[in-house]
């Protein structure tokens, strides 16, 4: 899963991106490093130093209980990735 941060969704940038992401999903299967979902998101889960909690975001990729998050700066952060993230995976099912 790859998380994109939106600044605007509308964004002629955040667009392109997402597209970007998206076709070569679609047209490269031979590539091995490639996502197989995109989400944007408004803001990634910080701890209160600012650093971004990768171990939360495996997480939700690989659609685990979430581990500690009383370190978080906001915890709701990472309950809406993870709620947004399942949604998507039960549409695709």
């Amino acid at each position: 899963m790859a998380l994109l941060r939106r600044r605007d969704l509308g964004s002629r940038d955040t667009r392109i991106a997402f597209d970007t992401l998206h076709a070569v999903s679609l047209i490269a299967p031979a590539l091995r490093a490639k996502p197989r979902q995109v989400l944007i998101v408004a803001e990634l889960p910080k701890a209160r130093s600012g650093k971004i909690m990768r171990r939360l975001l495996r997480d939700v990729s690989e659609q685990r209980q979430l581990g500690d998050v009383t370190s978080l700066a906001n915890a709701d952060v990472v309950r809406d990735i993870a709620e947004r993230a399942k949604s998507m995976v039960s549409q695709e099912e």
